[in-house]
């Protein structure tokens, strides 16, 4: 159910700042029954000690059953309705990266991949390779392919494998399915149209990934491309036209930066590679007192996921605990923890498991949960909310709702 009318229509002025933090994927399962998960393996005692004066709970992103991708996560967490509010992936790169999508292009995410000589899908990262890798072939691309018959192709770096497309000429439609199988040892799939507008879109897909192949055929581990969430430039309602809030958002990978600008958030500068911790405390500190709503992001929960690193993953969570002390100085009046799906090590993937939800705000009420885990949130006060109630939670929190009705 869309509610915006509802909160245009009891948000008032306020001064609390909200703090919301995705560590994405962060949910887990355990490698074998009785075991941890990530988050029960990892030492945290900053995330411990914050748990305890704080609500839990458990946040199913999207829907029960439904494994989310990032954007219906992210989308949901802001309190876009994930199936009214719909874009693909090419679109959030694209806005993301800034690059120049007009109205009428067609963007694509694509990853590099590694195939066999019979052209089935090996690595469907290519290993990840070095962001100065991926510009090295996203310019060797771009001199071999600069038009697919009548169609301009810009070629972007984005980051490791991934990189973006962006597709320019009369007669393009968004509606093709992707190339990427989603598993090794299958080969890449055809692009089909799902409707007459995109017969030519897909055509093209088609053309595109062949011309790839074929120049990238002398690279060792970088041979191939699967494209997925092809795209127009969508519009979406601001924050600031639904909730009253100056937003701001603090993200190093372009998708998440292009989320947050497609909701209205200004997208703040971070300094540093990777996921750059340092650089978004930086800039989370400089712009403290510039806007009333934070989004602060964190991928690599995710990458070590979806690369199966069971311990990789908990030493990220670890990393965020050392460096949570820094964010609590700045002493957000609302905070909010959680992740915008489940990447399980176990199955390499996004999973449509819970997350859990760390609440810190005024006027909570007692809490039995001790640790910012999976296993404690199911005993928090919050209950299991879906990804959409949140953000009506936080602004109730931060003063900015007025009584609904008589």
């Amino acid at each position: 159910m869309d509610l915006f009318s509802v909160f245009q229509e009891l948000r008032q002025e306020g001064k609390a700042k909200i703090l919301l933090v995705v560590l994405d994927g962060v949910g887990g399962l355990p490698l074998e029954p009785g075991g941890p998960t990530e988050l029960e393996a990892a030492k945290t005692p900053n995330l411990d000690r914050l748990a305890e004066e704080s609500a839990l709970g458990l946040l199913t992103p999207v829907y029960p059953g439904l494994t989310p991708g990032s954007g219906p996560g992210h989308l949901a967490l802001f309190g876009y309705d994930p199936f009214r509010y719909l874009v693909g992936r090419g679109a959030l790169s694209a806005l993301g990266l800034g690059v120049d999508f007009r109205d009428g292009d067609v963007a694509l995410r694509g990853n590099f991949a590694t195939l066999s000589p019979e052209g089935q899908v090996l690595d469907r990262r290519a290993g990840r390779p070095s962001t100065q890798e991926n510009r090295r072939v996203v310019a060797k691309l771009q001199e071999a392919i600069p038009r697919v018959e009548d169609v301009e192709v810009r070629f972007y770096t984005e980051s490791e494998h991934r990189f973006l497309v962006v597709l320019r000429g009369e007669g393009l439609g968004d509606g093709v399915t992707d190339t990427d199988p989603q598993k090794a040892g299958l080969p890449p799939l055809k692009a089909e149209a799902l409707d007459e507008a995109s017969r030519k879109t897909a055509r093209l897909v088609n053309l595109l990934s062949e011309r790839i192949r074929e120049v990238l055929k002398d690279e060792p581990k970088i041979n191939g491309a699967l494209f997925r969430g092809a795209s127009r430039r969508p519009s979406f309602p601001s924050m600031a036209e639904v909730y009253g809030l100056r937003a701001a958002a603090i993200a190093s990978y372009p998708m998440y930066k292009g989320l947050a600008s497609l909701v209205g958030m200004e997208v703040l500068p971070v300094e540093g590679e990777g996921d750059a911790h340092e650089g978004k405390l930086q800039a989370l500190r400089e712009h403290w007192d510039q806007y009333d709503f934070f989004y602060l992001h964190f991928k690599k929960p995710d990458a070590k996921g979806e690369d199966g690193d069971f311990l990789g993953k908990v030493a990220e969570i670890q990393r965020f605990d050392a460096l949570l002390p820094e964010i609590l100085a700045l002493r957000p009046d609302v905070l909010a923890l959680t992740g915008d799906h489940s990447t399980p090590a176990l199955l390499k993937a996004h999973s449509w498991h819970p997350v859990p939800l760390l609440l810190k705000a005024p006027y909570l009420r007692q809490d039995a949960a001790r640790r910012f885990t999976e296993s404690e949130a199911q005993r928090g006060s919050l209950g299991h909310l879906r990804g959409m109630e949140l953000m009506p939670l936080l602004l109730a929190h931060a003063g900015r709702l007025l009584k609904y009705g008589a």
